[in-house]
């Protein structure tokens, strides 16, 4: 029997609708009319957060591009590498969902002392030079190949990669998600790094979500 789905609020956000759905025991985040995530599984989302941190020593710094329901937050406090999380995050509705009925998938991580929210454009807030940063990780939209919003495709391009290496110290990793394969972007992705990994996350339902490993020498 199919659940059914519940609408808990609806918003005007800064790139469009928002839309926090209750399905079950889930909610899910719906953006435009299109799906963007939900709390189902986030296995991709933690990984995200563990394939930038591998090799890292404690102490670093760590910037996380987009909340989403929280997954790569908690992943990132759980493994106490860092001192300083920042999570840029361009939606004040979502911030405010992840403070109420998104904080159990979380533990209430935006709550933590050692993290530091920026509720911001990411690329407006890039361009003012902030950092440098151990790693970056970028889940914003659905990935670089299919943006509800396409004021999201800037992160992307030659100009938002080159602007993500730049920000990044010597040694540093930028990790993205995505929600399939975008070959035209681990292209430009090889052009603005010295070392590029894909590695595929089987999900549930429908393709495998993928994540794109970049590394500064």
């Amino acid at each position: 029997m199919m659940e059914t789905a519940t609408i808990m609020e609806r918003a005007a956000g800064r790139l469009g609708e928002l839309a926090l759905r209750a399905v079950g025991d889930h909610y899910e985040v719906i953006s435009n009319g299109v799906f963007l995530m939900d709390t189902r599984n986030g296995e991709s989302e933690r990984l995200l957060v563990r394939l930038a941190l591998r090799h890292k020593r404690a102490g670093l710094r760590l910037l996380i591009g987009g909340l989403g329901v929280g997954f790569s937050l908690a992943e990132a406090l759980r493994s106490n590498l860092a001192e300083c999380v920042t999570v840029v995050e361009i939606e004040p509705k979502i911030i405010a969902w992840n403070r109420t009925f998104l904080a159990s998938c979380s533990g209430d991580a935006l709550s933590d002392p050692r993290v530091e929210l920026v509720n911001e454009d990411l690329a407006v807030w890039l361009r003012r030079n902030e950092g440098p940063f151990d790693a970056i990780c970028l889940d914003v939209d659905n990935g670089p190949a299919w943006t509800v919003a396409d004021a999201n495709g800037a992160l992307y391009s030659d100009e938002g990669l080159a602007l993500l290496s730049e920000r990044l110290k010597p040694g540093g990793t930028l990790t993205v998600w995505s929600a399939a394969e975008a070959q035209n972007f681990e292209e430009a992705l090889r052009l603005a790094f010295d070392k590029v990994e894909m590695v595929s996350v089987p999900v549930p339902r429908g393709e495998p979500d993928v994540i794109y490993v970049a590394s500064r020498y």
